[in-house]
Protein backbone atom coordinates (compact mmCIF):
# COMPACT_ATOMS: atom_id res chain seq x y z
CA UNK A 1 0.00 0.00 0.00
CA UNK A 2 1.45 3.38 -1.03
CA UNK A 3 0.86 5.86 1.88
CA UNK A 4 0.47 9.11 0.65
CA UNK A 5 0.74 13.08 2.43
CA UNK A 6 -1.23 15.68 0.36
CA UNK A 7 -0.52 19.06 1.16
CA UNK A 8 -2.45 21.63 -0.68
CA UNK A 9 -4.04 25.19 0.70
CA UNK A 10 -7.65 24.17 -1.18
CA UNK A 11 -9.68 21.78 0.80
CA UNK A 12 -11.95 20.89 -2.40
CA UNK A 13 -8.97 20.16 -4.38
CA UNK A 14 -7.36 17.68 -1.46
CA UNK A 15 -10.97 16.26 -1.40
CA UNK A 16 -10.76 15.62 -5.10
CA UNK A 17 -7.58 13.85 -5.06
CA UNK A 18 -8.49 11.74 -2.01
CA UNK A 19 -11.74 10.78 -4.06
CA UNK A 20 -9.41 9.89 -6.95
CA UNK A 21 -7.06 7.83 -4.91
CA UNK A 22 -9.95 6.19 -3.10
CA UNK A 23 -10.90 4.08 -6.15
CA UNK A 24 -6.94 2.71 -6.53
CA UNK A 25 -6.58 0.05 -4.41
CA UNK A 26 -2.90 0.13 -3.98
CA UNK A 27 -3.21 3.43 -2.61
CA UNK A 28 -4.18 5.45 0.33
CA UNK A 29 -3.93 9.10 1.23
CA UNK A 30 -3.10 8.81 5.20
CA UNK A 31 -2.52 12.54 6.00
CA UNK A 32 -3.54 15.97 4.47
CA UNK A 33 -1.80 19.41 5.25
CA UNK A 34 -3.24 22.58 3.94
CA UNK A 35 0.18 24.55 4.22
CA UNK A 36 3.97 24.53 3.82
CA UNK A 37 4.58 24.20 8.09
CA UNK A 38 2.03 21.57 8.09
CA UNK A 39 3.29 19.28 5.61
CA UNK A 40 7.09 19.62 6.95
CA UNK A 41 5.98 18.77 10.70
CA UNK A 42 3.61 15.87 9.07
CA UNK A 43 6.38 14.36 7.33
CA UNK A 44 8.55 14.54 10.27
CA UNK A 45 6.13 12.70 12.63
CA UNK A 46 5.16 9.46 10.20
CA UNK A 47 6.90 7.44 7.56
CA UNK A 48 5.48 8.54 4.20
CA UNK A 49 5.91 6.89 0.44
CA UNK A 50 4.88 9.92 -1.67
CA UNK A 51 4.33 13.61 -1.00
CA UNK A 52 2.03 15.34 -3.62
CA UNK A 53 2.92 19.03 -3.16
CA UNK A 54 1.17 22.05 -4.89
CA UNK A 55 3.62 24.66 -5.32
CA UNK A 56 1.30 27.48 -4.78
CA UNK A 57 1.01 27.47 -0.85
CA UNK A 58 0.62 30.45 1.61
CA UNK A 59 3.52 31.58 2.83
CA UNK A 60 6.91 29.88 2.04
CA UNK A 61 6.19 28.80 -1.63
CA UNK A 62 6.10 24.97 -2.60
CA UNK A 63 9.22 25.30 -4.14
CA UNK A 64 10.85 26.61 -0.67
CA UNK A 65 9.23 24.00 1.45
CA UNK A 66 10.27 21.14 -1.13
CA UNK A 67 14.09 22.38 -0.88
CA UNK A 68 13.80 22.13 2.74
CA UNK A 69 12.04 18.73 2.82
CA UNK A 70 14.21 17.10 0.25
CA UNK A 71 17.32 18.57 3.18
CA UNK A 72 15.89 16.58 5.93
CA UNK A 73 14.20 13.49 3.67
CA UNK A 74 16.36 13.69 0.98
CA UNK A 75 14.90 10.34 -0.23
CA UNK A 76 11.52 10.79 0.36
CA UNK A 77 9.39 11.28 -3.85
CA UNK A 78 7.40 14.31 -3.86
CA UNK A 79 5.25 14.69 -6.27
CA UNK A 80 4.57 18.04 -7.88
CA UNK A 81 0.88 18.82 -9.11
CA UNK A 82 0.11 22.12 -10.05
CA UNK A 83 -1.95 24.76 -11.93
CA UNK A 84 0.90 26.42 -12.92
CA UNK A 85 2.10 24.94 -17.00
CA UNK A 86 5.56 23.21 -17.29
CA UNK A 87 7.10 26.16 -19.15
CA UNK A 88 6.96 28.21 -15.82
CA UNK A 89 8.15 25.80 -12.93
CA UNK A 90 9.09 22.62 -14.09
CA UNK A 91 12.84 22.33 -14.85
CA UNK A 92 13.37 24.45 -11.40
CA UNK A 93 11.47 21.73 -9.04
CA UNK A 94 13.09 18.58 -10.57
CA UNK A 95 16.54 20.55 -9.76
CA UNK A 96 15.25 20.96 -6.31
CA UNK A 97 15.03 17.58 -6.37
CA UNK A 98 10.73 16.34 -6.65
CA UNK A 99 10.23 13.19 -8.65
CA UNK A 100 7.79 14.72 -11.04
CA UNK A 101 5.37 17.27 -11.94
CA UNK A 102 2.14 17.70 -12.91
CA UNK A 103 -0.54 19.95 -13.80
CA UNK A 104 -3.72 19.56 -12.21
CA UNK A 105 -5.33 19.53 -15.67
CA UNK A 106 -4.13 16.20 -16.25
CA UNK A 107 -6.33 13.17 -16.15
CA UNK A 108 -6.69 11.32 -13.18
CA UNK A 109 -5.12 7.63 -14.51
CA UNK A 110 -2.04 10.42 -14.97
CA UNK A 111 -1.82 11.26 -11.24
CA UNK A 112 -2.27 7.58 -10.33
CA UNK A 113 0.25 6.35 -12.82
CA UNK A 114 3.18 9.36 -11.70
CA UNK A 115 2.13 8.69 -7.78
CA UNK A 116 3.64 4.65 -8.91
CA UNK A 117 6.24 5.54 -10.63
CA UNK A 118 7.90 8.18 -8.68
CA UNK A 119 6.99 5.34 -5.26
CA UNK A 120 9.49 3.01 -6.87
CA UNK A 121 11.99 5.47 -7.38
CA UNK A 122 11.60 6.88 -10.63
CA UNK A 123 11.09 10.14 -12.52
CA UNK A 124 7.57 11.87 -13.74
CA UNK A 125 7.94 13.72 -16.48
CA UNK A 126 5.85 14.57 -20.29
CA UNK A 127 7.57 13.90 -23.18
CA UNK A 128 7.60 18.35 -23.39
CA UNK A 129 9.25 18.13 -20.54
CA UNK A 130 11.93 15.34 -21.27
CA UNK A 131 12.58 17.72 -24.12
CA UNK A 132 13.00 20.53 -22.19
CA UNK A 133 15.52 19.12 -20.55
CA UNK A 134 17.62 17.92 -22.85
CA UNK A 135 17.73 21.47 -23.94
CA UNK A 136 19.06 22.56 -20.64
CA UNK A 137 21.73 20.70 -21.04
CA UNK A 138 23.28 23.29 -24.07
CA UNK A 139 25.31 26.22 -23.28
CA UNK A 140 24.14 28.87 -21.36
CA UNK A 141 24.15 31.03 -24.03
CA UNK A 142 21.78 29.50 -25.82
CA UNK A 143 19.17 29.06 -23.13
CA UNK A 144 16.23 32.01 -22.59
CA UNK A 145 17.70 34.67 -20.37
CA UNK A 146 15.60 33.87 -17.02
CA UNK A 147 17.47 30.81 -17.12
CA UNK A 148 20.09 32.33 -15.69
CA UNK A 149 18.20 33.88 -12.22
CA UNK A 150 17.90 31.61 -8.66
CA UNK A 151 14.78 30.40 -7.77
CA UNK A 152 14.49 33.59 -5.36
CA UNK A 153 15.22 36.09 -8.49
CA UNK A 154 12.19 34.16 -10.83
CA UNK A 155 10.00 34.05 -8.22
CA UNK A 156 10.61 37.74 -8.19
CA UNK A 157 10.15 38.30 -11.52
CA UNK A 158 6.74 36.42 -11.64
CA UNK A 159 5.60 38.89 -9.12
CA UNK A 160 6.75 42.04 -10.75
CA UNK A 161 5.33 40.63 -14.56
CA UNK A 162 1.96 40.29 -12.49
CA UNK A 163 1.85 43.83 -11.79
CA UNK A 164 2.98 43.38 -7.95
CA UNK A 165 4.45 46.14 -6.15
CA UNK A 166 7.51 46.08 -4.66
CA UNK A 167 6.22 46.43 -1.44
CA UNK A 168 3.27 43.75 -1.52
CA UNK A 169 6.06 41.12 -3.25
CA UNK A 170 8.17 42.27 0.01
CA UNK A 171 4.55 41.03 1.96
CA UNK A 172 4.01 38.03 -0.44
CA UNK A 173 7.30 36.59 0.74
CA UNK A 174 7.55 38.02 4.05
CA UNK A 175 10.96 40.01 2.49
CA UNK A 176 12.04 43.97 3.20
CA UNK A 177 11.01 46.39 0.72
CA UNK A 178 14.83 46.87 0.15
CA UNK A 179 15.34 42.90 -0.18
CA UNK A 180 13.17 43.35 -2.67
CA UNK A 181 14.66 46.06 -4.54
CA UNK A 182 17.60 44.25 -4.23
CA UNK A 183 16.11 41.07 -6.38
CA UNK A 184 14.87 43.64 -9.23
CA UNK A 185 18.06 44.93 -9.40
CA UNK A 186 20.07 42.25 -9.82
CA UNK A 187 16.80 40.26 -12.46
CA UNK A 188 17.41 43.32 -14.28
CA UNK A 189 21.43 43.24 -14.68
CA UNK A 190 21.27 39.73 -15.40
CA UNK A 191 18.82 39.93 -17.81
CA UNK A 192 20.00 42.98 -19.48
CA UNK A 193 16.76 45.30 -18.97
CA UNK A 194 16.02 48.18 -17.92
CA UNK A 195 12.34 48.78 -16.62
CA UNK A 196 9.71 46.87 -15.07
CA UNK A 197 8.11 47.39 -18.42
CA UNK A 198 10.12 45.53 -20.37
CA UNK A 199 10.55 42.98 -17.73
CA UNK A 200 6.92 41.95 -18.13
CA UNK A 201 7.19 42.52 -22.12
CA UNK A 202 9.56 39.03 -21.94
CA UNK A 203 7.15 37.22 -19.44
CA UNK A 204 4.61 37.35 -20.95
CA UNK A 205 6.47 36.60 -24.35
CA UNK A 206 7.97 33.73 -22.46
CA UNK A 207 4.76 32.39 -21.13
CA UNK A 208 6.02 32.98 -17.47
CA UNK A 209 3.18 34.54 -16.04
CA UNK A 210 -0.39 33.14 -16.13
Amino acid sequence: MIKILIADDHAIVRRGLKQILAETPDMVVAGEAHNGQELLEKARGHQWDVVVLDISMPGRGGLDILKQLKSERPKLPVLMLTIHPEDQYAVRVLRAGASGYLTKESAPDHLVEAIRKVARGGKYISPHLAEKLAFNLEPLSEKPLHEALSDREFQVLRFIASGKTVKEIGEELSLSVKTISTYRTRILEKMKMRNNAELTHYAIQQKLVD
